[in-house]
């Protein structure tokens, strides 16, 4: 075993690394839970307050709230730790770090505010901005994947049902299923989005008692500075009531959206990799990419197990919310705080890189037509039987006796084809016989793919102008400014 003194001269690469923030994340995301973005948005907020309880008459000057406008980024991290060591407060460490960069403001910095106005309105702000950012890239996502959708939509491939050949159906119509999932996704997010209330300014157990007495029992007046704070920090929804913390149940309410949101994911990326070890559709593979240290030769799909690595943990981490909030006493307990340090920026950061990694697949998903048409090949016969019997009959046979004779044929073919490996030949075996001599000449148009796929192209076209071109109508500004992540393998 490696001891510290081992490891020394190592001494740059002796901290642990988040894969999260230093392997797979975008800067964007990581710059929203940064503590560059955390402590300058409690600044923020100290402003917000101390510009609304001005405007409500207190006495506070311009010269002040000045003072605190020029120095909403400079922050000096390393006094705030010396004070935090020193407090054993974080919130008083960063009031008073801000109070040596403005000494005019000092005395009314954090005017009768508690220590969740900063936290707990910082963190809502955080999350509303990481959803805002998962939206745009989804919705880049599905404009991807709309272009392979309509591309495919008459490409016809065997369907599945556990995971056993079924009825015929196209790679563009699969393509919308996975689709179909993350619009549901996109839905919820929105919602989220529009709907997110700010915690506000609530006072120590949420009664708003400080402030009652800094407006000497004005009501109105400690209602409109709730009202003030949260617009200006750009909200028009509030927690109407609160206890010291906002309701945990709003961040069991976002991770159970980003665990929608790793559940399609997982689910088109096993779809991937089941096609992949098919050879029907692989994914974007480097040309100096490596897929096997000792198997020089494999395509090992990476990166949709790389999705479904890091949804699987995406997905278990509301149970964590549900046990957070659940255990909540009264008007607030503390064993919430380092728990959701941790959980909150993972879930935004696995989120963010799980609608990466799916854009850079879709971006570059490689189909295989002739792999896809030998597969189909080999399974349509069976499928057409009904499609001959009928025609057999319309034609003038027995029923009875062509269905007895298709039987006997799907058998021995079916035999043939598991026990000697040979290709499927029913179709020979079927014009070879006299009772279907009649439908012959037929035969291979009856078993055109295309007569199998339904209305699979219409409902692909369909879905594209009804479900998905809104939803990039609606963000076509926002669209045009979103740029593929650089994906690492």
């Amino acid at each position: 075993m490696s001891t510290l003194a081992e490891l020394e001269p190592m001494a740059d690469k002796l901290k642990y690394e988040h894969p999260l923030v230093d392997r797979y994340a975008s800067k964007e995301m990581s710059a929203i839970w940064s503590p560059a973005k955390k402590f300058s948005t409690w600044r923020k907020l100290w402003l917000a307050l101390a510009e609304a309880e001005k405007d409500l008459g207190l006495n506070i000057s311009e010269e002040q709230l000045n003072e605190m406008r020029n120095h909403l980024y400079d922050i000096d991290f390393e006094l705030a730790e010396k004070k935090e060591n020193e407090f054993r407060h974080d919130v008083m460490a960063h009031v008073h770090t801000f109070g040596e960069k403005c000494p005019l403001a000092r005395p009314i910095i954090h005017l009768g505010a508690t220590s969740c106005y900063v936290g707990d309105n910082t963190d809502i702000i955080q999350m509303r901005e990481s959803l805002i950012l998962l939206r745009s890239k989804l919705v880049k996502l599905l404009e991807i994947m709309k272009g392979f959708a309509v591309q495919h939509r008459a490409l016809a491939t065997l369907g599945f049902t556990h995971f056993q050949p079924a009825q015929l159906t196209t790679v563009g119509k699969r393509c919308t299923l996975w689709m179909q999932d993350l619009t549901m996704d996109y839905e919820e997010i929105d919602r989220l989005i529009e709907s997110m209330p700010m915690r506000g300014v609530k006072g120590t157990t949420g009664t708003q008692a400080s402030f009652l007495e800094l407006f000497d029992g004005d009501h109105d007046k400690v209602k409109t500075l709730n009202e003030k704070v949260c617009h200006k920090m750009g909200f028009n929804q509030w927690f109407h009531v609160s206890g010291q913390t906002y309701s945990r149940k709003l961040d069991f309410q976002v991770l159970s959206a980003l665990s929608g949101l790793a559940q399609s994911a997982y689910k088109m990326c096993s779809d991937i990799r089941l096609l992949a070890s098919m050879k029907e559709i692989e994914e974007p593979f480097g040309k100096s990419q490596i897929g096997s240290s000792a198997m020089a030769y494999k395509r090992n799909p990476m990166r949709s197990e790389r999705v479904c690595s890091l949804s699987r943990y995406l997905m278990s981490l509301p149970q964590n919310a549900a046990q957070t909030h659940a255990n909540q006493w009264f008007e607030r307990t503390l064993d919430d705080s380092a728990v959701r340090r941790i959980v909150l920026p993972e879930a935004f950061l696995a989120g963010d890189v799980v609608l990466s990694t799916l854009s850079n697949i879709a971006d570059g998903l490689h189909v295989w037509p002739a792999v896809i048409a030998s597969h189909v090949k080999a399974e349509l016969p069976f499928m057409a039987t009904e499609v001959i019997l009928m025609h057999g009959v319309k034609a003038g046979g027995d029923r009875q006796a062509l269905h007895e004779s298709i039987r006997e044929h799907s058998m021995a073919a079916g035999r043939r084809v598991k026990e000697e490996g040979a290709a499927n030949d029913l179709l020979q075996r079927i014009a070879e016989d006299p009772v279907f001599a009649s439908v012959r000449e037929e035969l291979s148009s009856l078993v055109d793919p295309m007569r199998f796929v339904g209305r699979c192209p219409e409902q692909v076209d369909e879905f594209i102008v009804e479900v998905i071109d809104p939803i990039l109508a609606k963000h076509a500004v926002s669209l045009s400014a979103v740029a593929l992540d650089a994906v690492n393998v």
